[in-house]
Formats: C-alpha cells, sequence, structure tokens
C-alpha cells in the first residue's frame, strides 16, 4: 500500500499527442471515420501503469486499480471529499479512446465527488458502477456533471473536457469504468463455459507480448470444410462489439433447429479476445508492442496478428474454405465497415444482403454502411481476410453508448441471418 496524505501521482507525466480520425455527421446518422492512415507497426516503448492502493484521509479511504483491466494513472486529494483522478494513455500517438477503471471504498460511508481528467483528451465514455465488478449500470445522471462541454454529437470534439462524478462509498468496494469489465479471465470463463457442449472446442493458437494465451473456440461439425471466421477485442475498450459478439456466438451455439443444421454445414473459428495485454493493463487502444493491431495486418510484427495470419494460413492448407469474416469494434455509433461490391465482385454481394437483412429486421434504429474501394495496404484485418483468403469480410462496429439489450439483440439476428444466407 502506498500512502500519501495531500498528492498520489504514480506516472511520469508525458506530453500525449493524439492522432484523431476525424469522425464525419450528417442528417442520416453517423457516417464513420475517414480514411486510416498508414503507420508502421514496428514495437515502440509502452508506459505500463503502476498498479496499488493509494489511502487517503487518515487512511480510511482507499482507491485501487490493481485488477485486470484496471487504469488510473493519477490522483490526487482536494479536500472536502473531492478528488481529481488523472487517465493517460500507454504511448502515443493513439486513437483517443480514454478508457479508466478504478474501484473506490471507505471505512466510514461517505459520499465524494471525482473528476475526471486526460491529458490532452476528452471524457469519452460515460461511467459505469459496480459492486460486484461483473454487473454493471450507468451512473444516475443527477450525479454526472460535464465540464467545459464539447460540440456536436460524435467524436471526441463533442465530449466533454472532464466530468465530475459524485457517489457514494462504503466499505464494500465500488467499481467505476469507462464499460463493463471483460478482462481475460473473464473471457476464459466464458469460452470454457462453451466448451462444456460436445460441438465446441477451445486452443491456443498463440501468445501475446507480455505470454498470455490467444484463444480460440472451434464450433461445429469437425468433418467440414466450410469456415467462417470472428475476431474481437483488438482494442481494449471496445466492449460494446463483444458485447454484440458473444451474443452471435451464443446464438451460434443453440439448440435452434436453424443452429443445429447450420453446425453440420459450417466450422465456426472464434478469436473473441485477440489483445489481452492490452485489455488487462487497462490501454486505450494499442497492445503492449505499442501498436494498433488493426493496422498490423500487412507487416505482422507483433504476435497477436500473427497468430490469427498463421492458424489461417494452416486452415487453407487443411483445405478450409472461409465463406465469411468478421471482426467486431465500438465506435462512436452503430455503422457498419464493408468492403465496396465494386472491388469484391460477386463474391462480396453477400454482405450487403446480410446487412440490407438485418436491418430490415431491426427497423428501430437506423445502421449506416461506409464501405471502402481499397483492398491494400491489407493492413486491417478485413481487407486482408478477402485479399489474401478470398473471405468475405466486414467491420462490424457497435457505437460506445449502443443499449445493451439492443447489442445482445443486434448480435443473434446478425448469426441468424448470416445462417440463413450461409445455407443458401
Amino acid at each position: 500500500m502506498e500512502s500519501i496524505n495531500r498528492y498520489v501521482v504514480t506516472a511520469t507525466m508525458v506530453f500525449i499527442v493524439f492522432s484523431c480520425k476525424n469522425s464525419k455527421k450528417t442528417a442520416t446518422g453517423y457516417q464513420g471515420q475517414g480514411p486510416s492512415p498508414i503507420v508502421s507497426t514496428v514495437s515502440k516503448p509502452v508506459q505500463k501503469q503502476w498498479k496499488g492502493i493509494w489511502s487517503f484521509a487518515d487512511s480510511t479511504t482507499f482507491f485501487s486499480n490493481d485488477f485486470e483491466s484496471g487504469r488510473l494513472n493519477g490522483l490526487t486529494d482536494d479536500d472536502n471529499d473531492h478528488y481529481t483522478a488523472l487517465i493517460t494513455a500507454e504511448n502515443t500517438p493513439i486513437n483517443v479512446s480514454p478508457w479508466y477503471a478504478f474501484k473506490v471504498w471507505t471505512k466510514f460511508p461517505r459520499t465524494v465527488t471525482i473528476k475526471m481528467t486526460y491529458q490532452d483528451s476528452r471524457s469519452r465514455y460515460y461511467p459505469k458502477i459496480s459492486k460486484d465488478g461483473y454487473n454493471f449500470m450507468p451512473l444516475d445522471s443527477a450525479n454526472f456533471k460535464p465540464i467545459n462541454p464539447g460540440q456536436g454529437e460524435y467524436g471526441i470534439k463533442a465530449a466533454p473536457e472532464f466530468v465530475e462524478i459524485t457517489i457514494p462509498i462504503d466499505e464494500k468496494p465500488t467499481w467505476v469504468t469507462a464499460q463493463e469489465l471483460y478482462g481475460s479471465t473473464r473471457v476464459k470463463q466464458w469460452v470454457d463455459s462453451l466448451s462444456v457442449l460436445r460441438f465446441v472446442k477451445n486452443y491456443e493458437i498463440g501468445k501475446s507480448k507480455e505470454n498470455r494465451a490467444i484463444h480460440l473456440l472451434e464450433v461445429g461439425n469437425t468433418n467440414t470444410k466450410k469456415a467462417i471466421m470472428v475476431i474481437s477485442r483488438q482494442h481494449p475498450p471496445e466492449v460494446t462489439g463483444f458485447l454484440a459478439m458473444k451474443s452471435f456466438v451464443e446464438t451460434l451455439c443453440s439448440d435452434t433447429p436453424q443452429a443445429i443444421a447450420f453446425r453440420e454445414k459450417y466450422t465456426m473459428f472464434i478469436s473473441p479476445l485477440m489483445n489481452p495485454d492490452g485489455v488487462d493493463n487497462g490501454h486505450w487502444r494499442h497492445n503492449m508492442g505499442g501498436v494498433d493491431l488493426n493496422r498490423d495486418w500487412e507487416q505482422f510484427n507483433q504476435p497477436e496478428t500473427s497468430s490469427i495470419r498463421d492458424f489461417l494460413n494452416l486452415k487453407s492448407e487443411e483445405n478450409y474454405v472461409f465463406d465469411f469474416g468478421i471482426d467486431f469494434h465500438s465506435t462512436w455509433d452503430d455503422i457498419y465497415y464493408p468492403l465496396d461490391s465494386t472491388v469484391t465482385k460477386k463474391k462480396g454481394e453477400i454482405v450487403f444482403e446480410w446487412i440490407k437483412n438485418i436491418g430490415q429486421r431491426l427497423p428501430s434504429k437506423k445502421t449506416n454502411i461506409s464501405a471502402s474501394k481499397n483492398l491494400r495496404p491489407t493492413m486491417v484485418s478485413r481487407n486482408y481476410f478477402f485479399v489474401n483468403h478470398n473471405m468475405p469480410a466486414i467491420v462490424f462496429e457497435l457505437g460506445d453508448n449502443t443499449p445493451r439489450p439492443f447489442l445482445k439483440l443486434k448480435g443473434q439476428v446478425a448469426a441468424e441471418e448470416l445462417m440463413k444466407l450461409l445455407m443458401k
């Protein structure tokens, strides 16, 4: 335990410069982000945060980031139960996804106010609160105060510069997080829970930079050579994409006649947590190599992307044919990023038919489409899947604040509509 009465900072302060994509907004809703810049994916230094417990108020009030996904880089006691939290990125330049996660408790029940600050960023994620680290609810809006509100609807400029949150605390820790917590241990528990089904296996296909396992789920009939590929969580804070993927996979594993028939015809390969180091260390964006993994699908300098590449190459040598690939992500609002059919020709038409069918099932929320006409460079997963494995593929993005019941429904509908199309 580290105890300092008035001021605690646990990381050297560095000047943060963000490489922020411009997000576009029109009358038809969120239109997505601009073209991704080509960047080197050679490993670069990462500032690993100190993890432990801060002690304040004569050692009666405590903060901790010492758990999977925790991130709290510095903390000041401003008196009168007011604290200022500092959240910084693992390195720069970086996409602005200012992740935070900590827990707070006290020997004597009190109400505390915490000001959230981000060096050269703004407050993107609305706080989630939990008393057990598993079940989260958005903070009551009466206890949320934006400071210097942003402008517009989407993008980091629309977010407030700072926020103050007020929460009651007691001896039982309260978790305060940017999004729900799904560290590598919790994800592995979910993987293992599915693996009790006779048609599901899981195994390790590689190691991360910090030697964590890259797990793969294999679902379906092992005698078939027709397959789909699903990946998730290349970027640590993108939990909504993970939640939609989770529902998608659970639907494929269900006991409906449609799912049973589909599993006889197809094998599904799923990598649910591609960046376990970034997730467990509470990174904003990168792996422990200091790299955005979804820019490394051409250079393959990082072990996580290399693990999926080697696995797909092995399956191709075993004569598997991949008919679809999905990479689940999160962004400012729901959007699809397919490859334009002018470059994928007839092979890619199934992607747009799938999008149309999902929209017809879920007309209450319009989801926009931003198609790319560039097949190369293959630095993102979607391009690599198509160019190297002739696999129609899409980046499937869910909004940071998309309601969680709708996320689950969308994952379910997406799975049902894909099964229907592929079974044709």
